[in-house]
């Protein structure tokens, strides 16, 4: 209780609601997120009814608790809130649709799914007048959603950039501190959870490029296409490349990374060497961070774990929590900047390493810096553009990284500006 200068009483209590859950899935993030619920006793909210695929899979709540038909939830009336935490991106968004359209709330922690149909979701949101949250998205238990829409929501934002995947960053980790190879680091990975027996999504950078394109749209406005974003994973990194970074003392990190120039955004995913005395150095095993460059907050850096079943259900239970107060994204710089567009059009430095086969030349290079033959492989170190490099990578043979406190150089002749990239 507060007074008002003329001693008028202001009630500062805000409307708490209990809500009811619908759960769907309950893998790993679906039983952190019950743990961590029910050892929560401050948050008023319940799960109802759990949602599963598999009629004979043992589980250790009552059997009572779960269905196997998804309109039992989607169509019940006392369900407030459909909490959707399966891996299938596809059913995904066919649950959040008829959650919407049913006057339902959505918690959802599936960054393909949102990559994928962020616009369509924000719209249907203004349709049905209910809130989708999903800061579980995004780098798991780091709050960065949230920061981004509520205290940089005026600030002028000019990039953002980390490690959105703790899969990766983990294999990385052990190749340095343990001197493990690629391919025991990543089997190690598996063994421990942290990768899937399919690790491309992981290594191949297409988780972290989904993660961004959904912060983008938080940090500037913009609707991107993950197929407009371009990803290069660490799955190409050679023996050579660790013996230059250990011999260097860098380390190699995948980083994903957006800003603003003038009126264009650019966002790419690509692995970096990384000098010892950066932030990001330092961020090891399935840690993630994120970095925010903004005009008056100047840099900020977040830490957190990037996954697994205890972190990314304490984010999905935050958002629930917020529904609670009846708390929704308000997507304030969609409506601050509408002139910005995504581009590609950049020249990056970076070293590149290929079969002596290989048909990339000197002469592909906006500028060629250095260059040496070894053990059958080419390196060569220097700037080129950003879509010829995502051309390269797709060449089988050929490594990319990017150099440290390399500089990204819109291409066109109106643009002189340049970005130093934080790393």
């Amino acid at each position: 209780m507060s007074l008002e200068k003329n001693n008028t009483p202001i009630n500062n209590h805000t409307k708490h609601r209990h809500l009811k859950l619908g759960l769907f899935g309950f893998g790993c993030v679906g039983q952190g997120l019950y743990h961590v619920l029910d050892e929560t006793p401050g948050i008023k909210a319940e799960i109802k009814r759990i949602c599963v695929k598999h009629r004979n899979k043992t589980r250790p709540l009552p059997a009572s608790l779960f269905t196997f038909n998804a309109t039992e939830i989607l169509t019940d009336p006392d369900i407030d809130v459909v909490v959707e935490l399966i891996d299938d991106a596809d059913a995904a968004f066919e649950i959040v649709k008829t959650a919407l359209r049913n006057g339902k709330a959505v918690v959802t922690a599936n960054k393909k799914m949102l990559a994928e149909h962020l616009e369509e979701i924000y719209q249907l949101q203004q349709q049905y007048g209910k809130p989708v949250l999903y800061e579980g998205s995004v780098c798991g238990s780091i709050p960065i959603l949230r920061n981004l829409e509520e205290y940089y929501d005026n600030d002028l934002l000019a990039g953002i950039e980390g490690i959105f995947n703790g899969s990766t960053n983990y294999i990385l980790t052990k190749v340095f501190e343990e001197k493990t190879s690629y391919a025991d680091a990543l089997k190690k990975a598996q063994e421990l959870g942290f990768a899937e027996s399919d690790p491309s999504l992981d290594v191949q950078g297409f988780d972290a490029k989904f993660k961004l394109v959904i912060a983008i749209t938080h940090t500037f406005g913009v609707f991107v296409k993950p197929e407009d974003v371009i990803n290069i994973g660490i799955d190409r990194i050679s023996d050579l490349d660790l013996k230059f970074a250990r011999d260097n003392r860098y380390a190699i990190k995948l980083i994903a990374r957006a800003f603003k120039i003038e009126n264009r955004v650019f966002g790419f995913v690509a692995p970096q060497f990384v000098e010892s005395a950066h932030p990001l150095y330092a961020v090891r095993n399935e840690y993630n961070a994120v970095q925010v460059q903004s005009a008056f907050a100047e840099q900020q850096l977040f830490v957190g774990k990037g996954a697994g079943s205890y972190p990314t259900g304490s984010a999905v239970l935050s958002d629930i929590s917020a529904l609670t107060y009846d708390y929704q994204y308000e997507y304030k710089k969609l409506h601050q900047l509408h002139d910005l567009s995504f581009s590609n059009r950049l020249t990056v430095e970076a070293f590149v390493s290929f079969d002596q086969s290989t048909k990339i030349s000197i002469s592909d290079f906006e500028q060629f810096e250095s260059g040496y033959a070894s053990h059958g492989k080419q390196y060569m170190v220097g700037k080129v553009g950003l879509e010829k490099l995502n051309a390269w990578s797709k060449l089988e043979g050929v490594g990319i990284i990017l150099a440290p406190n390399a500089t990204l150089v819109p291409q066109t002749e109106t643009v002189k500006t340049k970005q130093t990239i934080l790393v």
